[in-house]
């Protein structure tokens, strides 16, 4: 029996997720999970010591699965991770290029890689996800059908990449939320940090605009504001946000607290530590020169 703690991923072996494992926990064993409520009950019985969730995804949009799981599990986020997400065309040994008429993979795999498939004019054929049609091409032998999965899938089951970085968007990059059943909020030492929480307003009129005005008198930058139905009443929305800073600072402190007088119902899911991914994919100050000053 294996001694090394264990993180779980949604996904088959080779799937992009357990790239990400091996990226930020390579002494972890990457444990893969058939749904992310399974990912959830591993954490949360103790089975495993952290779990890789994908979040969001620079072209697809966000998982709305996420969204609906976390709040109501006890466990906590820790850390973020983004990762460049990177398609390759592989097949089984002895298969060519000139010789596919097939590729199979996740519908939206299929749909970030339209570029190439209409260029070698291949039949695309949808899968349950990347990792797992990548086994299925592998199981069959077939030399005109391959797979569009991640460098990690081609090793894992024995096929040849024929083409690489073969995505249409260079930008394509998932964000990964890494959780804990532990609360092992960051440190306020002056570091990137972001908070996340989720909450729902009180049912009076203006409640989110005055919910989130202490959020700008306090200049706080909030990074994501996303609503979601609760449990499938209209009228009951709960929204989910990212901002950074930490709740120590004195800033945020305030912005939180004018947040939570307006709030029927609060939680905090995390304090870590801002990816350094951040920096690359900020608004350019140029950008912010351009915008008319207020007032003026």
């Amino acid at each position: 029996m294996s001694n090394m703690k264990k993180i779980v991923f949604q996904g088959e072996p080779g799937a992009n997720s357990h790239m990400a494992c091996r990226d930020v926990y390579p002494d972890y064993e990457s444990v893969p999970c058939a749904t992310f409520e399974d990912c959830f009950h591993a954490l949360e019985s103790g089975e495993a010591e952290l779990g890789m969730i994908p979040v969001e995804n620079s072209v697809a949009g966000r998982v709305a699965d996420i969204h609906h799981l976390l709040p109501r599990s006890n466990l906590h986020i820790i850390g973020e991770y983004f990762m460049p997400i990177r398609f390759q065309l592989m097949a089984p040994p002895g298969a060519t290029i000139e010789g596919l008429t097939s590729v199979q993979s996740h519908i939206m795999a299929l749909g970030q890689c339209r570029k190439m498939i209409r260029r070698l004019g291949l039949n695309a054929v949808v899968g349950a996800d990347t990792a797992g049609s990548a086994r299925q091409i592998a199981e069959r032998g077939d030399l005109t059908a391959a797979a569009l999965a991640p460098d990690l899938a081609a090793e894992a089951y024995g096929l040849e990449i024929l083409a690489r970085d073969v995505e249409d968007a260079a930008h394509n990059t998932t964000r990964f939320l890494i959780l804990s059943r532990e609360a092992l909020s960051a440190a306020d030492n002056g570091q990137p940090v972001i908070t996340t929480m989720v909450f729902r307003v009180r049912n009076v009129p203006a409640a989110l605009y005055k919910a989130l005005g202490g959020f700008a008198t306090n200049n706080v930058n909030m990074t994501k504001l996303e609503s979601y139905q609760l449990e499938g009443q209209f009228f009951a929305s709960m929204f989910y946000a990212d901002v950074e800073g930490h709740p120590d600072e004195p800033n945020v402190a305030l912005a939180l607290e004018e947040l939570k007088f307006f709030c029927a119902e609060y939680k905090m899911l995390g304090v870590y530590r801002a990816s350094p991914f951040r920096e690359k994919i900020k608004e350019p100050e140029a950008n912010r020169a351009l915008r008319p000053t207020p007032g003026v």
